[in-house]
């Protein structure tokens, strides 16, 4: 594992007195710096109302600037919506479609990107193409031979919820982009674990939310935008702050925009930027690789940890698609929810997905909360 010591990060986060907490691919704990960076701006509003708006949006500059510092893109190309399903939605009806088009994704998606897809489907005709799924495992051979000529968009997960594959994102957008297609990834499930350079791996979209691995409020939604697929995606839903001068409220037909921030149609949730920021600081500050190579040792040490406990792992946990996020089955056939009740009741904190326990260690976690979690399993 990496030499990160999650020991220092400990402190932070008050719910780790109690709770053998590892369960951030559902809603990862606050760390009590964005907590009180929250309660600064709800405490300034209410003494000074409206004084101090300019600090307030400078504030979600700053998250902008370090969110794209981050993914290894330009300030720019973020805008910050309500959550995924949002970014993808605006993709979605951003675009467009022909009757005869095609989109590509995987059948185990979650449903944040699924729904947009599907109603893309439905309402213009489009092929909606989905390669099977087994036990949340991506067969990546399949989902390329799916793209053809009238792709108009390939879409996947960086790391599957329910079993932690992580998915070739390089070779998947080459393949979409030799067909000329978008190349859409939800990067929810690996955006503050896993290092992300969206330019090298020609991502064209992206979309996420701050409430997993950035240990952030619930609120905060991220889309990225290429210039590629800016230039071909109209904005759904526009509103005062989506063009070039929005405090000009006289000239009713000026531009757009020409980036991703003609997206934020409206003000945002200034307090949960300023928790947000705290929280990007503390995992840029950690270093991105260094926590990528602590959380994936950890969940190398829990699969290792398994031998003598009658439970498997879900997939081939090999260099190429080996996440953070592992899922484990029951060789006896107990059921997942029912295992997760008796860890609840021990406070260990982990999510039944179906008929698999997901485990989902992150940066301030350590060896003894692996040992605990593998020692309390039956």
């Amino acid at each position: 594992m990496a030499n990160l010591k999650s020991e220092s990060f400990r402190s932070l986060f008050p719910a780790l007195e109690k709770l053998t907490y590892l369960n951030s691919a559902a809603v990862a704990p606050l760390p009590s710096v964005s907590v009180e960076a929250v309660n600064r701006q709800l405490q300034d509003v209410s003494l000074f109302g409206s004084s101090h708006y300019t600090a307030w949006v400078d504030t979600k500059q700053r998250c902008r600037e370090l969110v794209a510092q981050m993914l290894d893109v330009r300030a720019e190309q973020i805008a910050f919506l309500r959550n995924t399903s949002d970014g993808f939605s605006a993709v979605a009806h951003g675009l467009d479609w022909k009757e005869g088009d095609n989109i590509v994704s995987f059948s185990g998606e979650f449903p944040s990107n699924f729904y947009p897809w599907r109603a893309i489907r439905d309402r213009y005709g489009v092929e909606l193409r989905l390669c099977g799924k087994s036990d949340g495992i991506v067969d990546e051979e399949e989902l390329i031979r799916l793209i053809d000529s009238k792709t108009r968009l390939v879409t996947i997960s960086a790391v599957q919820f329910s079993s932690g594959f992580r998915a070739d994102l390089e070779r998947i957008g080459e393949a979409a982009r030799k067909a000329g297609a978008l190349f859409a990834v939800d990067i929810i499930q690996a955006f503050g674990a896993i290092k992300l350079n969206l330019n090298t791996l020609n991502v064209d979209i992206a979309a996420g939310a701050s409430h997993k691995w950035l240990c952030a409020p619930e609120g905060c939604g991220i889309l990225f935008l290429s210039e590629r697929a800016r230039s071909l995606i109209n904005p759904a839903l526009v509103g005062w702050i989506s063009v070039e001068d929005e405090w000009n409220f006289t000239d009713r037909e000026q531009a757009f925009i020409n980036d991703a921030r003609a997206y934020e149609s409206g003000t945002g949730p200034s307090a949960l930027f300023y928790g947000l920021e705290q929280s990007l600081r503390l995992l840029n500050d950690s270093g991105l690789d260094e926590i990528e190579k602590h959380v994936i040792g950890l969940a190398d040490y829990f699969c290792s940890s398994l031998k003598g406990k009658p439970f498997s792992v879900v997939g081939e946990r090999v260099a190429s698609n080996k996440s953070q996020i592992v899922s484990v089955s029951h060789n006896g056939g107990r059921s997942a929810a029912e295992i997760f009740r008796e860890l609840e009741k021990k406070n260990i904190i982990v999510s039944a997905r179906g008929r698999h326990l997901r485990v989902a260690p992150h940066f301030f976690n350590n060896l003894n909360d692996i040992e605990r979690l593998v020692d309390a399993l039956s």
